[in-house]
């Protein structure tokens, strides 16, 4: 009996072990970007993103890893590795490529449609993972699934605020907010089929099963000849 559980649990530790792999591994990266800038009192805002610039493309990769404090590492971090592990555990077939597509497109749409200003931060990529676990359940119509979405918005529906160029959030990139929420979005569409879903019910399988087990019937006995 022992062996059975274990065995059971092994594939979920696994799987729970595998979530975790690019989240730590970004939130690491960041927190090592961060410490190496404050102690050598480095400027690094040249590394995120100017829109319509040459010198701001490279941000596209290397913007969610630039930070203006501690608070906003902090805030960004805790947010994304939170979304980052729901990703990779409920959505681990397909995980990835959203991961790849909400990071360049994020990047690229906020170089395009931004201010002229340096964006940086992960809030970008932190908006595109809350917007596709949010819409992506909706769309799958797949209970656990739906229980992510409800999940997201009790933790991180008032962030929708940060997404207009309202007083309280002028400091930060709305734009950068924006985009990531429609990167997130796009995401969730293209990759619908992907992954995780809905299954069937279970009485379609049944009444299949019962189909497939019926005798057929000989050719002569399907129509019998009328009487009159």
């Amino acid at each position: 009996m022992f062996k059975i559980v274990g065995n059971h649990q092994k594939p979920e530790k696994r799987r729970f072990i595998h979530s975790l792999i690019m989240p730590v591994s970004m939130v690491l990266l960041m927190f090592s970007v961060h410490l190496i800038s404050w102690l050598e009192k480095l400027e690094l805002y040249y590394l995120g993103v100017y829109p319509l610039q040459l010198k701001g493309l490279t941000g596209i990769i290397t913007a969610p890893f630039i930070h203006s404090g501690w608070q906003h590492l902090y805030n960004n971090s805790v947010s994304f590795f939170i979304l980052g592990v729901t990703l990779f555990y409920f959505y681990r077939g397909v995980a990835y490529k959203v991961f790849v597509t909400i990071y360049l497109l994020a990047g690229a749409w906020l170089w395009f449609g931004g201010r002229e200003a340096w964006h940086i931060g992960a809030s970008g990529l932190v908006y595109g993972l809350m917007s596709f676990l949010f819409i992506s359940g909706v769309i799958r119509r797949h209970i656990p699934l739906m229980a992510v979405t409800l999940f997201v918005i009790f933790l991180y529906g008032s962030l929708v605020w940060g997404m207009f160029p309202l007083a309280e959030y002028m400091p930060h990139s709305w734009e950068g907010h924006l985009w990531g929420f429609m990167a997130g979005i796009t995401a969730a569409i293209v990759y619908r089929k992907e992954g995780p879903q809905k299954p069937p019910p279970p009485f379609e399988d049944e009444e299949d099963d019962d189909d497939e087990n019926l005798p057929e019937i000989p050719p002569d006995h399907q129509n019998p000849p009328s009487r009159f």
